[in-house]
Order: structure tokens, then C-alpha cells, then sequence
């Protein structure tokens, strides 16, 4: 029997105190166990700062891992974490079904992954079993429901039905309904859904691609005025990018010598908020402050 779980997500960033912050404002809370220590000095005790390793969240169901980013590391969304009742179970499958796939131990210091692997689309994810001897902290606590939590994050792919079946075949994840010219594929487990988007060079058109992968973290928020203005307050992102002032005028007087840079970057700007938005749960979209896109809905 397979239970799975969308219980995780990671982020890599050179400024994660800032970044707990922002997500603070979205629901997610501080832990017990919100302190670590940078790669290769796991020996090193001490609170939480700008030198420490990570800072660990959650909303009660996903914890969140605000990673300090090292050199060789690409800064922003950077892998999930399915919990599983059977883990022998799912790397059985894994390895039978998908032979291709590879699947790692994991460093005994992590407190959530005790396997690492990846799907036919190459997104990354941890995979951990309750009870195993690596499980602390949050991972190895009592789950609890609120009104802010995250609720979905989206990946995008080169072949999305592929990948869907990977996860509904491994992990038995439901897919919810959806139109017949949605190309998305939404998978769930219950609480948390995954979606799946096609990945497009030809969606690039007029500005530079986004490399496939991991595209934005989705949040439910019991009111979403009352999140812009607990953002505002700590001075932190909060303005809608459909709302970012575009004045063509505004750019050239600031630097007319780049004019014509600026005005290029504001439509190739626009292509890329044109897709982030395309997500049929965002009702307000945005970024934190590295420039993770995150998009709100409000129920």
C-alpha cells in the first residue's frame, strides 16, 4: 500500500533570513528545529543567522526548506519531497516500472530525505518513509490544519503525460478533473496538488527561456488584503507583477542611454508574466524576494 504525500519543498537562496519572512506572511512558521549548519559543518551548534545552513517551515502539512545557496547552486525553487507509508514499496516501483530512473541514498544529517531520485521530466524530488531513524523536527511530528498553507506548486516539462503517469503509477496520486483543452496535468494527495505543465520553447518567443522545472509555489490564504498588508508592513514584495508599473516614459528618463534595453525588457517581461499566470488556481501573482514566482487564492 502506497500513502503518499506532497510534504516538502526546497529553495536555495543567498539571503534566506529575508525570504522566512516573506513566507511568514503566507502561513508558514517557524519550527524547533529551525536552526542548521552550512555543507561540511554539521558539528557546528548555534541560532539561526545570516551564516547558518537553512531555515526549516511549515504550515502544518509542507515544511519548507530555505536553503543557503553554495557555489554551483542555481538560486530559487530547487526540489519537493513525497512522504510514502511503504518506501521499499515506491523504489520497487520505481526501479521496475522506470528502469532508467536512478534513485540515491541521501546524507543521514537530512531530517526529511532518505532517498533522492527524479521523474522522466528530471525533477528532483526526496523520498522518505515515517519512522525512518533520519526523520526529525517538524518531519517527525504531529501534522495540524490551517487557514494559510501551501497549495500547490507547478513544474514544467517536455512531456507532461509522461510525467503525470510516472507519479500517478509510482505514487498513486489522483488526477483532478480538468477541460479538454488544458493541457495541465493536476495531481493530488488529497491536500496538496501537483501541477504538471507542458514546457514550450516556442512560449519563449521575444524573450529568453526558462530553463524546464520547478515553476512556482501556489499558497490558499484566508484573506488576501490581509496578506498585502502584513507584506507592505515589512517592506517585502507584495505588489501584483500584472500591477508593476510598465511607463515606457518612466524607463527612458531614468537611463536614457539604455532606452532601447529598457524598453526590450518590459515586453520580455511580459511574456514571461503572461505564462506564470496561466496557472488556473492563481488569483494574484507575484514574487518573494529573490524572484520566486507565487501565485495566492483566497477560500
Amino acid at each position: 500500500m502506497i500513502s503518499s504525500k506532497i510534504v516538502h519543498v526546497a529553495i536555495l537562496s543567498h539571503n534566506f533570513p529575508r525570504l522566512r519572512k516573506f513566507y511568514e506572511c503566507l502561513g508558514m512558521k517557524g519550527t524547533d528545529s529551525d536552526r542548521s549548519r552550512p555543507f561540511g559543518q554539521e558539528g557546528r551548534e548555534g541560532p539561526l543567522d545570516q551564516r547558518s545552513g537553512a531555515a526549516r517551515l511549515t504550515d502544518g502539512y509542507v515544511g519548507m526548506n530555505l536553503i543557503g545557496r553554495e557555489a554551483g547552486f542555481q538560486a530559487g525553487c530547487d526540489h519537493f519531497a513525497i512522504d510514502v507509508h511503504d518506501s521499499d514499496l515506491a523504489l520497487a516501483r520505481i526501479r521496475e516500472r522506470y528502469p532508467t530512473l536512478r534513485v540515491v541514498k541521501r546524507p543521514s544529517n537530512r531530517p526529511f530525505a532518505s532517498f533522492s531520485a527524479h521523474d522522466p521530466g528530471g525533477n528532483v524530488f526526496d523520498l522518505s518513509q515515517t519512522g525512518m531513524e533520519n526523520r526529525s523536527g517538524l518531519y517527525a511530528g504531529n501534522r495540524w490544519q490551517q487557514s494559510r498553507r501551501v497549495h500547490h506548486i507547478q513544474t514544467r516539462v517536455l512531456d507532461p503525460a509522461l510525467v503525470a503517469r510516472f507519479y500517478q503509477d509510482v505514487f498513486e496520486l489522483r488526477e483532478e478533473e480538468k477541460s479538454l483543452e488544458d493541457p495541465n496535468f493536476y495531481l493530488t494527495d488529497g491536500v496538496m496538488i501537483l501541477v504538471i505543465a507542458p514546457w514550450k520553447i516556442s512560449d519563449y518567443v521575444g524573450t529568453s527561456p526558462v530553463r524546464p522545472g520547478l515553476d512556482h509555489i501556489g499558497f490558499k490564504v484566508d484573506s488576501l488584503r490581509a496578506v498585502k498588508q502584513e507584506l507592505a508592513e515589512l517592506g517585502l514584495p507584495g505588489e501584483s507583477n500584472q500591477a508593476i508599473d510598465r511607463d515606457r516614459d518612466k524607463w527612458t528618463k531614468a537611463d536614457p542611454a539604455r532606452s532601447g534595453r529598457a524598453l526590450d525588457w518590459v515586453s520580455e517581461r511580459d511574456a514571461i508574466l503572461r505564462l506564470f499566470a496561466t496557472c488556473r488556481y492563481g488569483q494574484y501573482h507575484f514574487s518573494d524576494p529573490d524572484g520566486v514566482f507565487t501565485d495566492v487564492t483566497e477560500g
